[in-house]
């Protein structure tokens, strides 16, 4: 039980610690609006680690035949979806500030903590990366040995548990960035910044398929 816990941590771990794409927009996220609405972002990347990690742990050999038809088209649509948020996150931004600039008020963000959580779980759940992960650790796991129940859910709990915190610490740091850059051209920046990096590992994302 302690190795299955170990690996769990270590495989959360090492899924949830390269700030990518979708590390980067939690950040600017909090940043942006709160550290309740980025810690609710954060639990959602961490499910979506979570439920890989269950179905390839559950699903063993038959995951990688199963995921690999449809590795180019998830790709394609996660570069989609992160090209459309950095876009979005770039023109809310430029909005919001001109609107500030006029009235001298602080907007108000539309998103909810609930919104902000499913957003998350399904960005990152669009990622076929994290499925292939999982599935070679369990894989290459293996041995002689079956795994029983009780190790299997041991390996689960703990790779959510080690995803979830280290989100929650990307948030955490987003929180405090946003208390620094409190200015409405301040947050302006966070966001434009934010949009410029989500769009070039979007385009590196693609590349990397081409």
């Amino acid at each position: 039980m302690i190795a299955a816990l170990v690996a769990g941590l270590v495989a959360g771990f090492g899924i949830a610690i390269p700030v990518g794409a979708i590390g980067t927009y939690l950040v600017a996220l909090t940043a942006r609006t709160s550290l309740t609405i980025g810690a609710c972002a954060a639990l959602g990347i961490a499910t979506a680690d979570g439920i890989y990690a269950l179905v390839a742990t559950v699903g063993g050999s038959a995951i990688t035949p199963l995921i690999a038809p449809i590795t180019v088209p998830l790709t394609w649509i996660s570069v989609l979806v992160l090209l459309a948020l950095a876009i979005h996150g770039a023109t809310t931004a430029v909005t919001q500030y001109r609107r500030l600039q006029s009235t001298n008020r602080q907007a108000e963000t539309p998103l909810t903590a609930p919104r902000a959580y499913f957003a998350l779980l399904g960005m990152t759940l669009l990622n076929p990366i994290t499925i292939l992960y999982f599935t070679a650790l369990v894989l290459g796991g293996q041995d002689a040995s079956t795994p029983t129940p009780l190790e299997q859910s041991i390996f689960i709990v703990a790779a959510f548990i080690a995803s979830s915190s280290w989100q929650l610490l990307l948030a955490s740091g987003g929180a405090l960035l946003g208390r620094i850059l409190t200015s409405p051209r301040g947050r302006l920046l966070t966001a434009l910044t934010s949009s410029t990096l989500i769009t070039a590992l979007a385009l590196h994302l693609l590349l990397t398929t081409l």
